[in-house]
């Protein structure tokens, strides 16, 4: 076959697939037509999905599959399988015929011939968790790529903790032109590319076809040239050719970089009247056109049935790492960090790993110290990364302010993987789709540091580890208009609404040092689903002294009692608290007598049962304080209570005159209770 660079794919896009059509039938071509077929069936009879990449990608997901990828079927879960990564995510028809004609249980025809309806576990996108070989969730294009870096990050990570005989596994993306685009594929290749993540492979579907139309409508940038400025190695083959894609892959495997293959494909091959446009993009087949390509494809069964020979080879491959996993099965049972493996894996925590935190937290009890909550959170970590070896932390930059480094915790770099923390750059979306990775790998709990204000640059990974329910965990500081003098641009006055109404999603804005800790420990302790812990710059004084109970875990708790009969109750959060602590204060001097409410997780506060939350929000008129936007407040507020917060963007000055300058003090909660109670 002529090389890629012989083969023009500049020719009128049905000229070019009767080209790749009339090639010599072959059996990899035949179980290439197998996917294609599915992908026809099933796009046909729901009369929705992509079937252009799937039709497209086919003869390079056979290669991949049948020759490469590490996985057995009967157990889609093995800790030492490579991890494939359907970034293109609106191709799932892809994955759906893979792990159906491999044999996997769980992915029955029913599902294939129904996936795009709501009882089908194969959703039209990819959905980590509806099938247990789903490696991850690609609805939205490039986070699937930038996940599978952080699988590669935790592949090479744990390979240094526990040995090659544990852990020696690749990762695999296909991924599509809009990937590319998308501005998380540079933030990831280009980290990918810095730590020399040679067990990572990316196959590009170089269709040259958005939805628009022609890529050429939007970009005109070599990617190869691009990957290859990061530091991956590259290689451009002709799609359809098994000869390219399999050496092409070859060389990937050899590779000491992290390696982009261009796979130049025809979008949709098979398609009659549609092959090589953008309408195959985004459209099904409709009937004459499914019975078109069938024919076209020499395809003869009917819809949704693959012949006996082409299923047994397909089964073949799917029990092809059977031999692999029983021998490292026999590792495992025999490797002196077998226990420790297991733990980590499974996702539990060391049995002695909370008294390091009950510790530190009569600690700070006994000390009372005045302090930032952001450096309280050090204090945290000093305690718990001895204490858990799988936390890996890394910050966008910020590592100084943030204070996410602590002693002990070596940086991963380019072959040296064993360390603990990553210097990730200014790469706050790239840095928190690879936690997701990392977390999804397993084996690992990652942390991320930036300002709380730069969530708007990581929000749709974010918004993937909810959906995913992955424990991330995520150092935000700088969280609110107590950071002073950086201003508007740097003050996150809408923030903690927009976040606290993401679903599965903890946000935690600790009081001071005490509440830090305990936060700390009950993001540590969730396993279905990601924090934020939102610090502090400005130092703030201790509200609290007892340490026995984890009063945070229960969302919101009563931090002062009123000295006789309630006539408000102050509700705040973060560094808001000491504020009502101190209005409380003022306004025992008038003889009012008011309760003060510390309210560090709404989530958590809105799943105690209505007695309780009654209790501690009291009938008494409530106060709420809060430097930030007063939406969301109402549902503890009620109708008649006041907020005091933000109504704008914030100032630049320090932060004791912008408290004053926007009337966020006790004098004015003084003032609003004094008014509300006549």
């Amino acid at each position: 076959m002529a090389d890629i660079a012989d083969l023009s794919f500049d020719r009128p896009a049905l000229a070019l697939q009767a080209e790749i059509l009339s090639r010599p039938m072959t059996t990899a071509r035949r179980m290439a037509d197998a996917l294609r077929a599915l992908a026809i069936d099933a796009t046909e009879q729901a009369r929705s999905g992509h079937p252009g990449l799937p039709m497209g990608m086919a003869d390079v997901a056979t290669a991949l599959w049948t020759r490469f990828h590490k996985f057995d079927a009967a157990d889609p879960r093995w800790p030492d399988r490579d991890r494939f990564v359907l970034s293109a995510g609106h191709g799932s028809m892809l994955l759906y015929a893979l792990i159906y004609l491999t044999g996997h249980d769980g992915m029955a025809i029913d599902d294939i011939r129904s996936f795009r309806q709501l009882h089908a576990p194969a959703a039209g996108h990819p959905e980590y968790g509806e099938h247990p070989a789903i490696e991850t969730t690609t609805g939205p294009l490039g986070q699937g790529l930038a996940t599978a870096v952080g699988m590669a990050i935790a592949e090479r990570n744990m390979a240094a903790r526990f040995g090659k005989s544990l852990v020696d596994h690749r990762t695999w993306v296909i991924a599509s032109d809009g990937d590319l685009m998308e501005g998380i594929s540079h933030e990831a290749a280009a980290l990918a590319g810095h730590l020399g993540l040679s067990k990572l492979t990316v196959l590009y579907d170089d269709n040259h076809v958005s939805i628009d139309g022609d890529t050429a409508l939007a970009s005109s940038e070599d990617t190869l040239k691009r990957f290859s400025a990061y530091g991956w190695a590259t290689k451009r083959v002709d799609g359809h050719d098994p000869a390219q894609i399999n050496a092409a892959l070859s060389f990937a495997v050899r590779s000491k970089k992290p390696t982009l293959i261009a796979c130049r494909t025809v979008i949709g091959l098979g398609a009659p009247t549609k092959a090589g446009t953008n309408a195959v993009h985004g459209a099904p087949l409709g009937p004459a056109e499914a019975a078109g390509a069938r024919q076209l494809l020499g395809w003869h069964e009917p819809p949704f049935s693959t012949p006996p020979d082409l299923k047994e080879r397909w089964h073949a491959v799917g029990a092809r790492g059977a031999v692999s996993r029983r021998s490292w099965l026999k590792r495992l049972a025999r490797h002196n960090q077998r226990a420790e493996f297991e733990r980590v894996t499974a996702g539990r925590l060391p049995d002695n790993w909370h008294e390091a935190m009950a510790a530190l937290k009569q600690a700070v009890a006994d000390e009372r110290p005045r302090i930032a909550t952001r450096a309280a959170s050090q204090r945290a970590l000093e305690a718990l990364a001895p204490a858990t070896p799988e936390l890996v932390g890394g910050s966008a930059d910020l590592t100084g302010s943030n204070l996410t480094l602590v002693k002990g915790m070596s940086a991963i770099a380019n072959g040296n993987y064993g360390g603990r923390y990553i210097h990730y750059g200014i790469r706050e979306h790239g840095m928190a789709a690879a936690a997701n990775g990392m977390a999804l790998h397993g084996g690992i709990i990652p942390y991320v540091g930036t300002f709380f204000v730069f969530t708007d640059y990581l929000r749709p990974a974010l918004r993937l580890a909810a959906i995913m329910r992955q424990r991330v965990i995520y150092v935000l500081t700088h969280d609110s208009i107590g950071l002073g003098e950086d201003g508007p641009t740097h003050q996150p006055i809408e923030h903690l609404a927009s976040l606290r109404a993401m679903p599965n999603l903890h946000v935690l804005r600790p009081a001071d040092a005490l509440e830090t800790a305990e936060c700390w420990e009950l993001a540590m302790r969730r396993s279905d689903g990601p924090s934020l812990l939102v610090l502090s710059r400005q130092a703030l004084p201790a509200v609290r002294i007892d340490a026995a109970e984890n009063r945070s875990a229960r969302g919101g708790y009563v931090l002062a009692e009123a000295d006789g009969p309630r006539q408000a109750t102050l509700i705040a959060t973060g560094s808001e608290v000491p504020i009502g602590m101190a209005a409380r204060e003022k306004l025992a001097g008038e003889g009012i007598a008011v309760a003060v409410v510390s309210l560090p997780c709404w989530e958590l506060f809105a799943q105690q049962d209505a007695t309780y939350r009654a209790q501690v929000l009291g009938g008494a008129p409530r106060i709420g304080i809060e430097a930030a936007g007063s939406f969301g407040w109402e549902q503890w507020l009620g109708p008649d209570g006041i907020f005091i917060g933000m109504t704008g963007f914030g100032a630049s000055a320090a932060y004791q005159d912008l408290y004053a300058h926007f009337g966020i003090t006790p004098d004015a909660v003084v003032a609003a209770v004094m008014r509300r109670i006549g």
